[in-house]
Formats: structure tokens, sequence, C-alpha cells
């Protein structure tokens, strides 16, 4: 037998003090008078065998009430091993708080279930011992040690949340708060469902011990929208925008008749009903017409019972009123170029001549297009390299007159192919990339009859580069046209120049036109329609604003103001977890005038619902944690106190000592001498 706190032991020497009592106990006696002493010495001698056999075990009483009084103090246990710990305790308490955890159990929710598991786990140790509550919020309050009763009460202020982490992260967390305090006596534990798909937790950490508390639901099914998508990434006003949904069969058995419906512009338009086999998915297909320019929002919804959190799929998305081209000539315009970019109402192009831009105008362009300049000076060269940086587009058309030289050192600055020497070896383009934006949807079917664009002279462009991509090639393997990824932007470098001397691609129609309108198309795809809560921290948008006192303000479900950085023509929103709630957030400066909206949606990642079975944890983990089965979690406190300490005796140690003082009152009460 051991004790947790054996300095106590010294108060022992308070059982010297009954002793004293009753050595010099003396008692009065009264005078009484007899008319007859004939058995006075018989009642004498009785009276005094009954008196000394009282004060005897009154005195027992007393001394063994104060022993085990004195030892319950002490806290004696029965260690079961030699890993008991002794002193002060730094105890962390994972609580998963996730949508799964709104299933139920027998009798109640999980996340209900799984504080009073929390609360019993605190209550099972001593009040010196500190406690850290962490859930899937990771606020920063969760980031400290709490006594006793701060604990409980933090542990009763957790809600359900959309926010989901891997226990990976989770730990590192705990860990990153343990290991700040010198203190050997660590203990993790996680009170969870143990999802299959956030338990990633590998044991590297042996000084601490990890103690594993499941809980079940009763339901193992469920359906979920997983995410939608546009083919194209950029929409149009007046047509049939195609949009992908892809919706989720979790169970293990078919589903049948579930309804997908939109909501857009107030109105709801049932999509279709949908039958998708067990553990797969369907992906369908939704057309979407915007009739109007600027912010759309649409919202997605299946029904699907009882998991419901990812039934909804938030979307927004922005159709521009128009699309801006800016082209840069050398001389004249090409009247090709002009009458391509003039002829649909969707675009705004603007011819200017090298010797009169404004670099700082390039960003409210989508493409711009380099019409057989001789040279690129170095105010153009670094104006370009901003701007495909920041996301634009640029399209190259070298001069038959070219400085090879000078055109190579822009190439090489923003990561481009070289061009060699003009070969004027007449040559015919007989391959496209029809897997590319660009042509994906140019032709409604491979044919061999295509007319593709071939040339009397042309630029040997080597395939080298920032993500080099051959859009169209010569019958030799060489390159006609290439696009490479700059930044945010990309850079199309055309092999030949764009003069119809040289390069018929100018009037090869189904091919020029739709190459020039998808190019500048192309920029606008790459603003995300959908974040997910948690996951996506930071948002950006272009910066409307000038001055360091400008406040950008998000609306919607959660009102805040996100932390703001400004880099070139965007401006970077921090959320910081500030977003809780599935929905649309608009941002703005001025209240009413709306600049952006973003959409987001709950993380899927626990869209399936399996949970791993108390078997699979223990192959898993091996012996490297402690999981506590139900059985066990039924008296889990005394569970843990034994499994800390061994058996624990001072509970029986204080119900003797109130014994034994129970009995010394009897017999003072009711024994008479």
């Amino acid at each position: 037998m051991q004790f947790l706190y054996p300095l106590f032991l010294a108060a022992l020497a308070t059982l010297v003090i009954p002793v004293i009592i009753h050595l010099f106990y003396f008692r009065r006696y009264k005078k009484v008078l007899f008319t007859n002493v004939r058995f006075l010495k018989e009642i004498k001698e009785e009276s005094s065998v009954r008196s000394r056999l009282k004060n005897l075990l009154t005195l027992l009483f007393r001394l063994l009430a104060v022993l085990f009084l004195v030892l319950g103090f002490a806290q004696p246990f029965i260690k079961k091993d030699d890993n008991v710990r002794k002193g002060q305790k730094l105890v962390s308490i994972f609580v998963d708080n996730s949508y799964s955890m709104a299933s139920l159990s027998q009798d109640a929710p999980l996340l209900e279930e799984a504080k009073r598991k929390a609360k019993d786990v605190v209550n099972a140790y001593d009040l010196e011992d500190q406690f850290q509550i962490i859930s899937h919020d990771l606020s920063a309050r969760q980031q400290r040690f709490y006594g006793r009763e701060q604990a409980l009460a933090l542990i009763d202020d957790l809600e359900l949340t959309p926010t989901v982490n891997p226990l990976s992260k989770i730990f590192l967390r705990q860990q990153q708060l343990l290991d700040e305090a010198n203190n050997p006596n660590k203990l993790i534990y996680y009170i969870s469902d143990f999802q299959k798909n956030i338990v990633d937790l590998e044991i590297t950490d042996t000084t601490f011990e990890y103690n594993l508390i499941p809980l079940r639901a009763v339901i193992e099914q469920n359906v979920s929208i997983d995410s939608a998508w546009f083919e194209a990434p950029v929409q149009m006003v007046d047509k049939a925008n195609m949009l992908l949904v892809k919706v989720h069969n979790w169970s293990d058995q078919k589903v049948e008749n579930i309804q997908l419906s939109m909501r857009m512009d107030g109105a709801v338009k049932p999509v279709g009903s949908l039958d998708i086999e067990a553990r797969s998915t369907y992906i369908d297909t939704v057309f979407i017409t915007v009739l109007q320019p600027g912010i759309q929002k649409v919202e997605l919804k299946i029904t699907d019972f009882p998991v419901q959190f990812d039934d909804t799929y938030y979307l927004s998305f922005n159709v521009k009123q128009q699309i801006q081209t800016l082209v840069i000539n050398q001389d004249r315009p090409n009247r090709y170029v002009v009458s391509a970019l003039s002829s649909e109402e969707y675009f705004s192009n603007t011819d200017r001549n090298v010797s009169n831009l404004d670099y700082t105008s390039f960003n409210q362009y989508q493409l711009i297009v380099l019409n057989e300049l001789s040279s690129i000076s170095i105010g153009l060269s670094s104006a370009l390299r901003n701007y495909l940086s920041d996301g634009g587009n640029v399209l190259l058309f070298p001069s038959a007159q070219s400085d090879l030289t000078n055109y190579n050192s822009f190439l090489g600055q923003v990561g481009g192919g070289m061009l060699g020497a003009l070969d004027t070896t007449n040559r015919v383009v007989n391959y496209f990339n029809n897997n590319e934006f660009v042509f994906n949807d140019v032709f409604e079917q491979t044919r061999n009859n295509i007319r593709l664009p071939s040339t009397t002279s042309n630029f040997h462009l080597s395939n080298q580069g920032q993500l080099v991509e051959k859009l169209l090639g010569y019958r030799d393997g060489s390159t006609y046209l290439a696009k490479y990824g700059v930044g945010k932007g990309r850079l199309y470098v055309c092999a030949a120049p764009l003069d119809i001397d040289y390069n018929n691609l100018v009037t090869q129609a189904e091919v020029f036109i739709p190459m020039l309108y998808k190019m500048a198309l192309s920029t606008a795809g790459e603003s995300k329609i959908a974040y997910t809560i948690g996951s996506d921290q930071y948002v950006e948008l272009e910066n409307d604003a000038s001055g360091s006192d400008v406040v950008y303000r998000v609306s919607g479900p959660d009102n805040f103001i996100p932390s703001q950085q400004s880099q070139g023509r965007y401006i970077i929103l921090g959320l910081h977890d500030q977003v809780q709630e599935a929905g649309f957030y608009d941002v703005y400066l001025r209240e009413g005038d709306v600049l952006k909206t973003y959409a987001f949606n709950s993380n899927r990642l626990e869209s399936d619902p399996i949970c791993l079975s108390l078997d699979q944890l223990k192959d898993m983990f091996a012996d490297e944690v402690t999981i506590i089965q139900q059985t066990q979690q039924a008296n889990l406190g005394e569970y843990i106190q034994q499994k800390d300490r061994g058996i624990i005796l001072w509970k029986y140690c204080l119900i003797l000592a109130l014994i034994f003082l129970a009995l010394e009152a009897l017999i003072i009460r009711f024994w008479s001498v």
C-alpha cells in the first residue's frame, strides 16, 4: 500500500491525544449516604469493571477514528502497476463538437453525452490538477490550463460547430500547450465518435498518456452534396451555363428518390430525382441561365434525413457586364483582330500604340494582345510582369523583325520559352489540344477536316518555361502556340508573326475567334464559387479602395470586420474562424454597396458517418493508448482514479472513521455503568 500524500501521516501523532485524555481523566465522586452498607463492596467492584471496559472501548474507537481519518487524508492506494502518477497532473480533454455529434445515442445527442463524460474526467482528478478543454473550434481560450471549476464551465459552453479538424491537428495543439509545462504528469483524453475520416492520429510522443473514450450513435447512413462546379470557368448572360453537382451516397444501401432543388433569385426550382447506388457518387447536370449581370447566389438542396448539415450547398459567382481587352500595336491595328473582338457585345476592345500606353490601366483588362512589337521596353516588360502575376492574360505575336535578344530577355523573366531564329520553311498546323480550356469546347466533335493555320515563316519556340502546355503544333512536332503559367496569370506565345504574309491564322475563323474569346474569358475563372468553413481562412478580391484607413466589412449569418492586407490590385481578407455558419457573406465598403459575395459551406469531412469500431481502434493503436469501453464508462470517474492510482482506499478510510465515531457516540450515550 502506498500513499498519495504521505506527509499527512505525520498527523498520526495526534493519536496520543485520546490516550492522554484517557490517562488523566479523573472522575469526581459524590458522597452518598447509605443506611445500609452491606452490599457496597460488591456494587463497587462490579461498577469498576464495567467502567474500565467502557473507557477502553471508547479509547479504542477514538484511536481508530483518528487513525482512519488521517489515513483518509493521506489517500492510501494499492497500485496495480508501476505507472502510478503522483503529484499535480496536466489533463488535456478533447470534446468532439462537430456536426456528427448531433446524432442520437440511446437517450441523448452524442454531444451532450460527450460533455457529461468530460465532466466525469475533470471530477476524477484533484483540485490542484490543471485542465485544457479543447474542441474543433481551436479558439484562443482553449490554449491554456484552467482549474476544475473553470474547466467545467468551459465544457458547459461547448456547442456544435461546422468546423472539423483531423485528430492529428488537434493533437498538435494539445502537444504545444503540454510541452510548455515542466510537469511529467501529462494526460490526454479524446471523447468522440471517432469517425473514420478524422482519425489520423499517430502516436509518436510517448511522454503523454493517451486515453480514448468512444461514443456510439444509433444510425450510420447519409447522403450529401459533396461539391459543385461550372463546366466553363466563366459564366455569361443569357447563356445556359452548365453546373455539375456531385451527390454522394455514404450508405451501404441504394437510395432512391433523392430530390435535388435549386434556389436562385428567390425562386425555388426542382432539378430532378436521383437514385444513387450504395457507397457511390452521382454527378447531375444543372443549367443556370443568368438574366442580369452582377453577383449571383445559388443554393442547392437535397432531401435527406437524419444527417442534414451537408444537404445544402451554397455557391456564388459574378457575371461581368463586359470583358475588357487591350491590343498593343507597333504601327497600325490588325483589322482581323479588331473585327474579331468587336463583333461580340460582351467584349469591349481598346487599341493602343506601343508609344502611347498607360501602364496603370492594365489591371482593368482581361486580355492584352501584343501585336508584332519589334521590342518590349523595360517599362512595358515590368508592367506586363506585374499584370501576369496578378492574374492577367497576355497573347504575344512576335514581329518578323523582332529583336530576339530583347524578346528572350522578357520571356526569360516571366518563365516562358525562348524564341530561336526565324525559319522560312512552310509549315502546317495539324495538332490542337482539345483538353485545354482554350479549345476544349470549340468544336462539337473532333473532325479531320478542321481548318488549322499554316505559316510561311516561324520562330522556333523551345518547350521550356513554367507550366508549359502546347495548344497548337506543327506536323513535325514543334510548337505553334504555347501556354505558360506566370504567377496567377497566363502567357500565350505564338511562334509565328500575326501578319497574313507569314501566318494565315486570322483567316481561320473557326480557330482564331474562339481562341481569342476563350483566352479573354479564362482569367475570370480563377475565382472560387464556394469555400469551406474552417479550411479557407483567407479570401481575396480586387481592391476598389485607396488609403490605409479603409475598412472592408463582411455581413451574412455572422457580421464582422476581417483582417486586411493589400497585395497589388488585390486585397487579402483574413477570416480567422469568424465564419461559423454556412451561407452567403457579402463584402462591402459602404452599406448596401456589395463588392463581392462569398459562399461558405460546412466541411464535408464528416459526411461519411462510418465510425471506427472498438476492434478497429485497438488494431490501429495497439497498446499505445487506453481505450475506455462502455462498461468502464458507466463509472468513469472511479475507473480513472483506479487507473491512475490503483485501488483507491481513502473513501473506505473515511467510512471506517465515521463508523468508529458513531460507535463511540453510541457507547457514551447508551452504555450506563
